[in-house]
């Protein structure tokens, strides 16, 4: 055998796995109703993200953004304890 052969590819890492894939035929992504429904099952209604599946997308940031800085000034305050 001559040297003119290419070089196999070393073997990488095994790919993870993805999210599991819906049936045929099945929406692949869940109604706005099924979403609002689980969240407020997992949301307790005080919660600074209750609401959240009602506002849009672009909302979402300010929502999280505010939770960050309350969440903050209170771990600011653990030294003073």
């Amino acid at each position: 055998m001559t040297g003119t052969a290419r070089p196999r590819p070393l073997p990488g890492p095994p790919p993870t796995p993805g999210p599991p894939r819906p049936a045929p035929g099945a929406p692949s992504l869940p109604s706005a109703a099924a979403a609002a429904e689980a969240e407020a099952q997992t949301t307790p209604a005080g919660s600074p993200f209750a609401g959240l599946a009602e506002l849009p997308v672009t909302d979402h940031v300010a929502v999280y953004e505010a939770e960050h800085e309350r969440l903050q000034r209170e771990l600011s305050t653990i030294d003073q304890l």
